[in-house]
């Protein structure tokens, strides 16, 4: 069995239909959801705000790599257009960590980078998953309260949970 990790974002379209179908996808699969959070774009800042969500799923059949195509697949089903690098998206499933029986998973793989890459510097992915698990580690990094902790409060006050918004039914 492997547990995974995953960041979903939208700023494009129904956003929220977006990360619903991410949940829908995984089924009961899914073990956690965060709350939605809008937040403002990262990199390529004259973009509209993005909702980002984290899920964590276990399914005995993904690896690291399964957990990929599954992202990659949904995006495709959401009509996700690569145009511009941090760019503007329908849908964006990223692997932030992957655990199966021996432990976390690492890669180094320019494809699949595990942990993802950024994710200790990011309050869009760090908030939310310690919403979906408040004693979540991230693997060489430490404890993702901690890591958010460290982060500018100018960064941890940008993000806007939206308590309207759902991910499950």
């Amino acid at each position: 069995m492997s547990t995974a990790v995953l960041s979903l974002g939208s700023n494009l379209g129904e956003r929220i239909t977006y990360l619903r179908m991410v949940v829908a996808d995984l089924g009961t699969a899914l073990v956690a959801a965060s709350p939605v959070y809008e937040t403002a774009p990262w990199g390529v800042t004259d973009q509209p705000d993005f909702l980002n969500a984290v899920v964590i799923a276990d399914d005995p059949a993904l690896d690291g790599w399964g957990w990929l195509r599954r992202g990659q697949r949904l995006e495709a089903e959401a009509e996700r257009v690569r145009e511009q690098h941090w760019g503007p998206r329908t849908l964006d499933v990223d692997v932030v960590a992957v655990r199966d029986h021996d432990g976390w998973v690492r890669s180094d793989d320019p494809e699949l980078r595990l942990p993802h890459p950024g994710t200790p510097s990011r309050a869009t992915v760090l908030g939310p998953w310690l919403d979906a698990d408040p004693d979540a580690v991230l693997d060489g990094h430490g404890p993702v309260a901690e890591l958010l902790a460290a982060l500018p409060g100018a960064e941890r006050a940008a993000m806007r949970r939206r308590d309207d918004l759902a991910l499950l039914p």
